[in-house]
């Protein structure tokens, strides 16, 4: 069988060895006569296969022992109402950096539960670059501070970490968690979709520190409420079981690869690959600024966006897919996530290369 290389920017490529494994085990886990899938997730088998998947990440990210980790559902889109619901903590105003799409959308639903002050924003070059510190305008009073680390659309990734004092930092990491270690102690609140670095879609990281728990808004939810989560151990109800158990097969692979500073040093490598093609050519533009560029999704167009179509059909001829940019800004996208190999990179650099040389 012959597999493609997937650029999708989500969900995404999951590791070939991770695939083998689940395929392996979906019949009989570990002879306990069942798939992970027909588990109670109340039954030793289930709980171990959780407990471990938590451990292993815990140790990747090297997360302090005063931050809970939970396994959520609802996607990152959740999370942009759970985090005022649960941080305002009485406060009326909190802090949102606007870096594209993904910010806009987390903007809108903050401003159904408190005034949103938007810091900084890169509209101004159609999000094409981050706003320095040195140009936010925080609040005295708000109560958190929002990021988008990584704009899967616009191609635009935080590579520093904002100083917010005492008010806690939010971030969405949702297409760059575990692509690189971070210092998980500078953020009150991590959260991500799982559909990109981390496993199947359907299951939600978010890692808080505990201080920020136990305090949500009048009338929440119970669903809503980390403290829920936080005291049934990710199982108030029945989490995605299956999708934690993938995931948790790629924590060990990361593991096996030699952990988070190996992984960027290979994602450095394929980034650098891809846009210092897109830099020496003068056929393919990458509109974003170099020190703002995304390591895991990187938009390009044609100087010819007629020639889209015909690059496309190429690509796929060559077993590349999903190479075709989000709707709402057109050109291409390339997402190279960790389980996308530095050959894939060079088979796409080869096409794009060929296909130059022959309409350029």
């Amino acid at each position: 069988m012959t597999r493609v290389l997937n650029f999708a920017a989500g969900p995404a490529a999951l590791p070939a060895e991770v695939l083998e494994q689940a395929a392996a085990e979906m019949l009989d886990w570990h002879a306990s006569g069942q798939s992970v899938m027909e588990m109670s997730h109340r039954g030793k088998e289930y709980m171990s296969i959780q407990a471990r998947a938590e451990a292993d990440l815990r140790e990747l990210l090297a997360i302090p022992a005063d931050y809970k980790v939970l396994f959520l559902q609802g996607g990152a889109t959740l999370q942009f109402a759970m985090v005022p619901l649960n941080l305002l903590r009485g406060k009326a105003r909190a802090d949102y950096v606007h870096s594209g799409e993904w910010a806009k959308k987390a903007i809108k639903e903050a401003r159904l539960f408190c005034e949103v002050n938007v810091a900084a924003s890169g509209e101004d070059r159609k999000f094409t670059y981050l706003p320095g510190q040195a140009e936010w305008k925080l609040s005295p009073d708000a109560a958190y501070v929002h990021i988008t680390a990584n704009e899967t659309i616009g191609g635009v990734e935080y590579h520093w970490t904002p100083q917010t004092g005492a008010v806690p930092l939010v971030a969405d990491m949702s297409s760059d968690i575990l692509s690189r270690p971070v210092d998980v102690a500078r953020y009150g609140l991590i959260y991500a979709g799982a559909q990109k670095n981390i496993g199947p879609a359907g299951l939600t990281l978010v890692i808080v520190r505990e201080d920020l728990v136990g305090q949500a808004a009048a009338k929440t939810p119970v669903m809503l409420d980390y403290k829920t989560h936080v005291e049934n151990g990710s199982m108030y109800n029945t989490p995605p079981t299956y999708s934690i158990y993938v995931a948790g097969l790629v924590f060990q692979w990361l593991k096996r690869q030699g952990g988070l500073a190996e992984m960027e040093r290979r994602n450095i490598a394929k980034a650098k690959l891809l846009y210092d093609f897109l830099d020496a050519s003068r056929f393919f533009v990458s509109p974003v600024r170099s020190e703002d560029r995304s390591r895991m999704n990187v938009p390009f167009t044609l100087r010819d966006p007629r020639l889209d179509e015909a690059f496309l059909a190429g690509a796929k001829e060559h077993g590349m897919v999903q190479l075709k940019g989000h709707r709402s800004v057109g050109g291409m996208r390339a997402s190279i996530y960790n389980a996308m190999p530095i050959e894939g990179v060079r088979t796409l650099v080869a096409w794009m290369g060929e296909f130059e040389r022959a309409h350029g």
